[in-house]
């Protein structure tokens, strides 16, 4: 027999195209968690689960794995072209930020040595342009001279102190990579996101 609600009985309300933006912005988060956690390789339903939706719900804002990588990485490199637009953007400022996305994604450590991906061409293109984002953002914040300021010293030591970011925590990982910096003698600024 089917029950019909009580006029006083209400369905909670369709946020409609709101509720689409907010599940959007819950599943990067989480993916960006998940990431951090687990690496590129975790499973889906989790992203889903910690974004409080269902499965459906992800596949309909990112119809696959590497679109869910892709818009994590988007969201890190458009905090780093803010950073570096900012009007007291330093170097050290925004590698402050670059740092911070180091220890908190390993997506985006993959995204830093993005010559070296494998696999399909598709990916490799878009981490290839995301990494050259990041390094146009740099390169408009080196000073002249800098000792960085050769053709590929500069995302070489990115991507050298990527690989020294690693340990169980994110403030072990950031440790490590504050002292890569010291070993390469440069400046960092507050290991931070970009909050505008």
């Amino acid at each position: 027999m089917m029950q019909h609600p009580m006029p006083d009985e209400r369905r909670p309300a369709n946020d409609g195209p709101k509720a689409a933006v907010r599940n959007r912005a819950a599943l990067i988060t989480a993916a960006r968690e998940i990431y951090a956690a687990d690496g590129l390789d975790a499973p889906l339903s989790a992203i889903a689960r910690r974004a409080g939706v269902g499965q459906g719900v992800l596949y309909r804002h990112f119809p696959d794995r590497a679109a869910v990588a892709a818009a994590v990485l988007e969201e890190n490199v458009q905090q780093i072209e803010q950073a570096a637009a900012a009007q007291d953007a330093t170097l050290a400022s925004v590698l402050g930020v670059v740092t911070w996305h180091s220890t908190e994604s390993a997506a985006f450590i993959g995204l830093l040595h993005a010559d070296a991906a494998r696999g399909r061409s598709a990916v490799r293109a878009h981490a290839t342009a995301l990494s050259e984002r990041v390094e146009r953002c740099l390169r408009g914040c080196l000073p002249e001279g800098h000792r960085l300021g050769g053709a590929d010293d500069l995302m070489l030591a990115v991507a050298m102190v990527s690989g020294a970011v690693t340990g169980p925590t994110r403030e072990e990982r950031e440790r490590r990579a504050l002292a890569a910096w010291r070993l390469l003698g440069v400046e960092v600024g507050p290991v931070q996101p970009f909050d505008g």
